[in-house]
């Protein structure tokens, strides 16, 4: 799971990768850095003698760093149930586009965040898919079909047989929606687009039309803000309901930003982010909204340079 790595330098240059790793394991960059620092601590915890004798620091400490996710992902079951509604992945800003470029702003130089590569395997849907899987399963799957690494190294982190990690990883791929075309997304700018304008002008009809019949909207305040308990099903009753939002919170500012690498909306109120809202989008409109508000995890949006 890494090349030969002896040096300081070389240990340090590890940690973007167990970052990235940890949080698609976890959904969470709070607790993914914690699961890095751990595995971290674990290292420099060791006698230097068995430093030596390690070929590959790289491979140690994703390894460790894969096993600290999987227990703190078997213990994930009790802590949502003990949440206070819905629970969702923390979501990330494209660091550049939201005036964070280089690491900077309120979460600071070097921040967890800043070193998490956007692309398709950190997309809200993506991670929500990846939510329903068993520890085993998701640990597998996301360390081979994410991050290419072999079943038999992936063995020792869930301490079973690679043939029995081949297994776990292909279970956790009948979970994910591979029928669907990558392509189908490529309106969904100009849908999120779409959504904003209905939504400033309070037009219940054209976000009616914008959204699936069979839609669902899943909020997340953590019990620390406002959001409704549990998802909201069908168009038409979240059309009502967003709307309702707005006549609530006059003043309500929405940004179309990128929300794990893909079209979102921010919503703010007197430049304090409010909500970051992901989007699911097929056949040229919404089927899901994920709606984060719990402001513990809007750290990352908390603010930006202009």
């Amino acid at each position: 799971m890494g090349g030969v790595v002896t040096g300081t330098d070389g240990i340090a240059g590890e940690r973007s990768q167990l970052i990235n790793v940890a949080y698609r394991l976890l959904g969470s960059v709070s607790e993914a850095e914690d699961a890095v620092q751990d595995a971290y601590a674990r290292w420099y915890g060791l006698p230097q003698s068995r430093r030596k004798d390690i070929l590959s620091s790289g491979a140690w400490l994703t390894t460790v760093t894969g096993r600290i996710c999987l227990d703190l992902l078997g213990s994930a079951r009790a802590r949502r149930e003990r949440y206070v509604g819905a629970w969702l992945p923390e979501p990330l800003p494209d660091r550049a586009e939201w005036g964070l470029a280089g690491g900077a702003g309120a979460t600071g130089p070097g921040d967890p965040a800043d070193q998490i590569v956007l692309d398709e395997s950190v997309s809200m849907a993506f991670l929500v898919v990846l939510e329903s899987m068993t520890p085993a399963e998701r640990v597998a799957f996301v360390l081979h079909d994410v991050f290419r690494y072999p079943f038999a190294e992936i063995a020792g982190v869930v301490g079973r047989t690679p043939a029995a990690c081949k297994q776990l990883a292909a279970s956790a791929r009948r979970r994910v929606d591979v029928s669907r075309d990558p392509g189908a997304a490529d309106g969904r700018a100009d849908v999120v687009r779409r959504v904003k304008e209905a939504w400033e002008t309070k037009d219940i009809a054209a976000l009616v039309g914008v959204l699936d019949p069979a839609a669902v909207m899943t909020a997340d305040g953590g019990g620390m803000v406002g959001a409704v308990p549990r998802p909201v099903e069908g168009g038409a009753r979240i059309a009502q309901y967003m709307v309702a939002i707005a006549d609530k919170a006059p003043g309500l500012v929405l940004l179309e930003r990128s929300v794990n690498g893909v079209p979102g909306l921010v919503a703010e109120r007197d430049d304090v982010v409010m909500t970051v809202a992901s989007f699911d989008v097929s056949d040229g409109r919404v089927t899901r909204i994920w709606a984060v508000r719990n402001p513990e995890k809007l750290r990352p949006w908390a603010a930006r340079r202009d």
